[in-house]
């Protein structure tokens, strides 16, 4: 007499309802792992504390047409053409927006090194803006920002030095109108970094000092800045990529292959961001939620403030090293309404 048990091969199904999307439970008797506190993580520049939100927040937008021409001469140099169509506006005591038609045309050269990048660009009305970025030693960095014009203290220019340590940063700024600012940022845990800056404009006879936070993971970054010049700041960035690719997975499991089974679905990224600013001296409040979507051929970008302005950014890559961008603005309260197209050739 055989056994009554059954030993077959048949492929478990895929579980469906939300076991599919939540994460799996974690085991409750996992130690938190040790921190090494004589190793921890560099941390991001002073200047670029909010840099996840203001690329999410603060996308280029335009009004007019835009074209931009990169063409490669070799691996390290290569020239640009810009041409822009639109409108300027012009500033006015009253409550409506003064717009004016203009149009220029830029040229650019650019000489990229793994230790020295030059980029430059001349308008066609005599402007002229130029950078430098050099390496002067493996944790020393020399920057370099110049805008020259033809129009009398209207040229500015700008000296960084930048120095790297094991987990912290540094910098110290001179610039025209006797121009002098430093800052300094350290790790103190492995998702936790502290930073001070302070500045003195010899012309104006003004100096202040400012304070800074960041706290980031893997799914979040939030950041604190005041000042003595009455700014407070505050912003989030929340990336949800992770849950967004288990929902989809779910959704597959009820068969929704026509719908979701495109490639480029899974190389989504998602990222959500708001910001709150407070100015003390003026009492004005602007509070701005935004969303990031990043997939393999385009990028969108969006934001609503609380101006009452809606504005969105679209990035769609058409062909190898050929994109097309779109820009909208709309401002409710200023009945100011603004929109752009692009076209990007060349990397």
């Amino acid at each position: 007499m055989g056994s009554n048990v059954r030993h077959t091969n048949e492929p478990q199904q895929p579980a469906l309802g939300l076991a599919a999307v939540l994460p799996p439970k974690q085991d409750e008797k996992a130690e938190p792992a040790k921190v090494d506190w004589l190793n921890l993580p560099c941390p991001v520049p002073f200047e670029e504390i909010q840099r996840e939100a203001f690329m999410s927040l603060k996308p280029e937008l335009f009004e007019g047409l835009r074209f931009d021409f990169t063409k490669g001469l070799n691996q390290k140099f290569s020239l640009s053409h810009s041409v822009f169509m639109g409108s300027t506006e012009l500033p006015s005591q009253s409550s409506d927006t003064i717009k004016v038609p203009t149009a220029h045309y830029e040229f650019g050269a650019n000489f990229l090194d793994p230790k020295l990048m030059l980029v430059g660009r001349v308008l066609a009305d005599g402007r002229l803006n130029a950078r430098v970025k050099c390496d002067l030693t493996d944790n020393l960095t020399l920057k370099i920002n110049a805008q020259l014009t033809n129009e009398p203290h209207f040229s500015q220019g700008m000296f960084n030095f930048d120095y790297k340590g094991k987990d912290y940063r540094t910098q110290f700024q001179i610039g025209n109108n006797a121009f002098y600012g430093a800052n300094y940022i350290q790790s103190v845990s492995p998702h936790l970094s502290l930073g001070s800056e302070i500045f003195w404009l010899g012309q104006q006879r003004k100096s202040g000092i400012g304070f800074a936070a960041r706290y980031n993971t893997d799914k979040m970054v939030a950041t604190a800045q005041i000042a003595s010049t009455g700014i407070l700041a505050l912003s989030y960035v929340q990336k949800v990529s992770e849950k967004v690719r288990n929902l989809l997975k779910f959704l597959e499991n009820f068969n929704a292959q026509n719908l979701y089974s495109h490639k480029k679905f899974w190389h989504l990224q998602v990222s959500l961001a708001s910001d709150f600013m407070y100015n003390h001296l003026t009492r004005d409040v602007t509070s701005s939620f935004g969303y990031d979507y990043i997939l393999r051929q385009c990028r969108l970008r969006g934001k609503l403030d609380s101006n009452g302005v809606i504005a969105a950014c679209l990035e769609e890559r058409l062909n190898m090293g050929v994109n097309f961008i779109l820009s909208a603005e709309v401002d409710h309260r200023k009945k100011d309404y603004k929109f752009g197209f692009g076209l990007t050739v060349g990397e």
